[in-house]
C-alpha cells in the first residue's frame, strides 16, 4: 500500500493535469519554485550547470503547464538555434539574410497554425459560402501512425505562452542577423534564454539582446535587491488575488457573461471596472516574474508605468505592456518604414485588411467609404510630399495597432479594439496640433453631427457617442473660455487630469472588444464576443433608470470601494511607490519575515474557490 501510494505520489508529480497547472497564485508553484531556488543553490557561481539547471527546470515548468505542447516550445528552440549559428557562419549577406527569413517564417508559421486557424478558415468561409471545418492535422497523424485515437483531432487548442516566445525566438533571429548579438553557441544557453520559466507563459517579452549577456554573468544579489525582489513578489500576488480575482468574480465576469440580465449602469461600470481588473491581472504576473526571476539574479524588462496615468491614447501605449510595444515598434512598425517612408509591406498590409473588412462585412457602404478614402489620400499624396509623409506614417502605425490588436487574439473583436486604439493614437496626433479655439470648434461639430445622426437614425451606440462627444465638446470650450479670459493662468493640473480621464474613459471603453473576445473558443469566438458586444452597448446605450443606481451602490459596495482603492494606489505620485518599496527592502529580515507571513495570510483570504488563470495566458 505504502508502495501503491509513492507511485501515485510520483505519478501526480510527473504528470500534466490540466486542472492543476503551476500558477503563480498555487501553492504548487511555490513548492515547484522553493525545489528550484535550492538546487540554484548548488549551481548558481558555475554558470552552465546554473543554466543547464534553470532550462530543464523550465522544460518541466511548460509541460506541468501544457502538456505535449512542450513539444512545439522543443521544437522552435532547436530551429532557432541552429539557424543563428548558420546565420553567424554564413559569410555571404544573402544566406544570412535566408536564414533569419526562413525562421521567421517557419516562427510564425507554427503560431498561425494553432492561434489562428479558426480565424481564417471562419473568414475564408464567410467569403466563398463554404462550410470547411478546423482540423487538428498533427492530432490526426499521431493517430494514424499510433493506430489509435489519442488525441481529439477535431479541435486545435492554443499552447499557453505561444504568441511570447515565439516573438521572442523572433527577436534572437533578427537581432543575430542585424549582428546586435552573436549567437548562443551553447544548446542549453540557448534552451534556457527560450524557456525561463518565469516570464515564459505571459511575459514580459525579453529581446535577445537585452537577456543573452545576462546567460554570461556571474550570479549577484544584495540585500537590497533581495528585498525589492520580495517586494515585487507580494505586490503582483496582491494585485492577483484582491484586486483582480475578487473584482473578476464578484462583478465584471458576471455582468460580461450575461449583459442583459443587468442595467445600464451596471454595464457601464463593469467596463470602468474590467480596466483596473485587466491590469491588476496582467501587471500582477509581470511584478511576481521580475521578483521570481531577480532572486536568481537575472532582470526582466519593465512592462507597465501606470498607464492609467497617461494623457493620451498614445503617451497609454508607451505605459502599457511596454515590451510587446517596443517589439512591435523595432520589429515591425520601423521595418514597415515607420515615420521614414510607406513600403511594399505598408500596402499589402492594409489593402488586405481593408479587402478582408468589405468581403466580410459585405456591406456596399464600408467598401465606397474605403475607397473614397483611399483615392482621396492618394491624391494628396500624389500632390504634396509632406503629406505623403504623414500618410505613409499614419498607415504604418495604423497596420501596427491592427496587427497588434489580431496577435492578442483570432477574433475580429481584437482587430476592432486595435484598430479603435490606431485611430484613438491617430486623432490625438491631430488635435495636438490644432489651437485651443480650433479644438471647440470641432469637437462642437463632432458633437451636432452625432446629435444630428441620433435624432434621425435613433441607436444605442449612436447614444453613447452622442453624449461622449457632448462631455468632449463641454470640457473642450471650458477650457478655451478659461485660456481666453484667464490667459496667463494657465490650471496645469486640471489640464492634465482632464486628459488623463477622457484617456482611461476611451481606454476603457476600447476594452468591451477586447473582454467580449476573452476566454473564447476559437470555433465561436467572432459570433459570441460580438453578439455580448452588441448587447453591452444596446444596454449601456438604452433607456436608464437612474432609481436604482443606489441599490445597486449597495449591493455592490465592495466592489466598488476596491475599485476607488486600486484606483487612487495606481495614480499616487511615484515617488511615493518607490520610497514604501525602498523601505520595505530594507527593512531587517527578521520584520520582512512577519510582513511575508501576514500578507500572505491576507491573501489567502482572497482566495476564490474556482481557478482564476491569468488573462494573458490566452495570449
Amino acid at each position: 500500500m505504502n508502495l501503491e501510494n509513492l507511485r501515485i505520489f510520483f505519478s501526480n508529480i510527473f504528470s500534466f493535469n490540466e486542472e492543476y497547472p503551476l500558477l503563480f497564485t498555487q501553492f504548487n508553484f511555490w513548492a515547484f519554485f522553493a525545489l528550484v531556488f535550492a538546487g540554484f543553490s548548488l549551481f548558481h557561481s558555475k554558470r552552465l550547470l546554473r543554466n543547464g539547471f534553470l532550462f530543464f527546470a523550465s522544460l518541466f515548468f511548460y509541460y506541468k503547464t501544457s502538456g505535449l505542447f512542450v513539444l512545439i516550445l522543443i521544437f522552435d528552440m532547436f530551429l532557432d538555434y541552429y539557424l543563428g549559428i548558420m546565420m553567424d557562419r554564413s559569410k555571404r549577406q544573402g544566406f544570412r539574410k535566408f536564414h533569419m527569413i526562413f525562421g521567421v517564417v517557419v516562427n510564425l508559421a507554427v503560431l498561425f497554425y494553432f492561434k489562428y486557424a479558426y480565424f481564417f478558415t471562419d473568414a475564408y468561409n464567410t467569403i466563398v459560402g463554404s462550410e470547411h471545418e478546423v482540423i487538428n492535422w498533427l492530432a490526426q497523424w499521431t493517430n494514424d501512425l499510433s493506430g489509435k485515437d489519442y488525441f481529439d483531432a477535431s479541435k486545435i487548442l492554443l499552447p499557453v505562452g505561444i504568441s511570447f516566445y515565439t516573438f521572442q525566438n523572433i527577436s534572437y533571429l533578427v537581432d543575430v542577423y542585424k549582428q546586435k548579438i552573436r549567437h548562443v553557441s551553447n544548446l542549453l544557453d540557448f534552451g534556457f534564454y527560450v524557456s525561463f520559466f518565469p516570464q515564459l507563459v505571459a511575459g514580459p517579452i525579453v529581446r535577445a539582446d537585452q537577456f543573452v549577456p545576462q546567460l554570461y554573468k556571474p550570479f549577484f544579489l544584495s540585500r537590497r535587491q533581495f528585498g525589492i525582489a520580495v517586494f515585487w513578489i507580494l505586490n503582483g500576488l496582491a494585485k492577483k488575488l484582491i484586486m483582480s480575482d475578487y473584482l473578476a468574480v464578484n462583478f465584471v465576469d458576471r455582468v460580461f457573461n450575461n449583459p442583459t440580465l443587468f442595467t445600464p449602469f451596471e454595464n457601464l461600470s463593469a467596463l470602468f471596472i474590467y480596466s483596473l481588473q485587466v491590469y491588476a491581472d496582467f501587471s500582477g504576473y509581470t511584478d511576481i516574474a521580475i521578483g521570481v526571476a531577480m532572486l536568481m539574479g537575472f532582470y526582466l524588462p519593465k512592462n507597465f508605468n501606470s498607464p492609467y496615468k497617461a494623457d493620451s491614447p498614445s503617451n497609454f501605449w508607451k505605459r502599457w505592456h511596454i515590451s510587446l510595444s517596443k517589439w512591435l515598434q523595432d520589429y515591425l512598425y520601423i521595418p514597415l518604414g515607420g515615420n521614414r517612408n510607406a513600403t511594399f509591406g505598408t500596402y499589402f498590409c492594409i489593402l488586405f485588411i481593408a479587402a478582408v473588412i468589405v468581403m466580410l462585412t459585405k456591406s456596399v457602404v464600408i467598401a465606397s467609404i474605403l475607397i473614397a478614402l483611399a483615392i482621396v489620400l492618394l491624391i494628396v499624396s500624389l500632390v504634396s510630399k509632406p503629406a505623403r509623409l504623414k500618410i505613409s506614417t499614419n498607415i504604418n502605425m495604423m497596420n501596427t495597432m491592427l496587427l497588434g490588436g489580431l496577435w492578442h487574439g483570432a477574433s475580429w473583436n481584437f482587430m476592432i479594439w486595435g484598430g479603435l486604439n490606431g485611430f484613438g493614437i491617430l486623432g490625438f496626433k491631430i488635435w495636438r496640433h490644432l489651437k485651443q479655439w480650433l479644438r471647440s470648434v470641432v469637437s462642437g461639430a463632432i458633437f451636432v453631427t452625432f446629435l444630428a445622426c441620433n435624432h434621425f437614425w435613433p441607436a444605442p451606440v449612436l447614444v453613447i457617442f452622442t453624449v461622449w462627444s457632448g462631455v468632449f465638446f463641454a470640457g473642450t470650450l471650458i477650457r478655451c473660455l478659461y485660456s481666453a479670459i484667464f490667459p496667463s493662468r494657465d490650471i496645469a493640473w486640471l489640464n492634465f487630469g482632464w486628459n488623463v480621464f477622457m484617456t482611461f474613459v476611451f481606454i476603457s471603453f476600447t476594452r468591451l472588444f477586447f473582454r467580449s473576445g476573452s476566454n473564447l473558443d476559437p470555433a465561436v469566438a467572432n459570433e459570441t464576443a460580438w453578439n455580448t458586444a452588441r448587447a453591452m452597448v444596446n444596454s449601456i446605450g438604452g433607456i436608464w433608470n437612474t432609481a436604482v443606481i443606489p441599490d445597486i451602490l449597495a449591493n455592490y459596495w465592495n466592489v466598488f470601494v476596491l475599485f476607488a482603492i486600486g484606483m487612487i494606489i495606481h495614480w499616487l505620485p511615484e515617488r511615493w511607490k518607490r520610497w514604501y518599496r525602498v523601505n520595505f527592502a530594507l527593512m531587517p529580515i527578521w520584520l520582512m519575515g512577519i510582513v511575508v507571513v501576514v500578507t500572505v495570510f491576507v491573501l489567502y483570504q482572497f482566495v476564490t474557490a474556482d481557478l482564476q488563470p491569468f488573462i494573458y495566458f490566452q495570449f
